[in-house]
């Protein structure tokens, strides 16, 4: 085996699958905490992600006028989902920033926002059209003074990072004493998306409830609220800073969950499902209702303003 558990260190593993929504994409689960992840890893993580990723993903360097107005609407919920926890911050740091949307409207809410992005384009983009302070760069490679934030938010990075564990710890020392952690990742348990999809060259770890908690506790945070989204496809978690202690790694049953979950999850099943026919009509009428809210738009903040006054 390539890696031992990023979790558990284990290196008792199960095959999951070889195939992702790509193609050949070995996946394995670890049989004492069930973390899921990608062995070996398929990327080389810093020429991707800086050059590659959002073309792939996006088929451009810079974000269009329906993708600022779709990350325009993700931001706004996801600033529900954390306002609670925003409440007495000033000091915010979000990581893999992308377009800058989520960091714009945080600025519009009164916080002094930093932000980190690792492509190049998006994040370029983002400081001029915005004014954002964006340093462009992996988290991993960049250096902050200890205690400077009060909230550190990454939404869909985590499952991208080749080592969780390191860049949590990191991360915690760049956090003021009792300060937030806001993470949001893709559900390993989800079957709202066809199995064909499950599996992402670009995700190299995939997380459950209990293995995103036993990752944040084992780093050094308590935590304070777990959220699975109405669909089931993703996970909030929200943890504060805490003294390191140690905790038992491993996770009774987590392994044999979520190992029948996902082998259960098949196409015959998932069609059998009302999720893809849900998913199909969201779509459709996403496409419409954007198609008619950005047709007056040409500017980029002019869309941001619009949609968060």
């Amino acid at each position: 085996m390539t890696n031992p558990c990023n979790v558990c260190h284990s290196t008792d593993f199960d095959e999951l699958s070889n195939v992702g929504r790509d193609g050949a994409l070995r996946t394995v689960i670890c049989k004492n905490c069930g973390l899921v992840f990608s062995d070996p890893f398929p990327i080389d993580t810093a020429e991707y992600y800086q050059k590659n990723y959002r073309i792939l993903y996006k088929g451009t360097y810079n974000p269009k006028i329906k993708h600022i107005y779709r990350a325009a609407n993700v931001a706004i919920e996801r600033y529900k989902r954390l306002e609670a926890h925003l409440a007495g911050k000033k000091k915010v740091l979000e990581i893999g920033s992308g377009g800058g949307e989520f960091s714009y409207l945080l600025t519009k809410k009164g916080f002094d926002v930093s932000a980190i992005e690792p492509n190049e384009g998006y994040g370029n983009y983002s400081q001029e059209q915005y004014g954002l302070n964006v340093q462009i760069g992996f988290a991993q490679n960049l250096e902050f003074a200890a205690e400077s934030f009060d909230f550190i938010t990454m939404s869909h990075v985590l499952e991208h990072v080749d080592n969780p564990t390191t860049m949590l710890e990191k991360l915690r020392t760049w956090l003021k004493p009792n300060g937030i952690l806001a993470l949001e990742v893709p559900n390993v348990e989800a079957v709202c998306q066809s199995p064909k999809s499950t599996f992402h060259t670009a995700h190299l770890f995939n997380f459950n409830p209990e293995t995103l908690a036993l990752l944040a506790e084992k780093t050094g945070f308590s935590v304070v609220q777990s959220v699975v989204s109405e669909d089931g496809g993703n996970l909030t978690l929200i943890a504060q800073k805490s003294e390191i202690t140690n905790v038992p790694l491993a996770i009774a049953g987590n392994y044999e969950k979520v190992f029948a979950i996902v082998k259960n999850h098949t196409v015959l099943n998932h069609y059998l499902s009302p999720f893809p026919y849900l998913r199909l009509i969201g779509k459709v009428r996403k496409i419409f209702d954007e198609r008619q809210a950005v047709a007056k738009f040409t500017d980029a903040k002019d869309v941001l303003d619009s949609c968060f006054k």
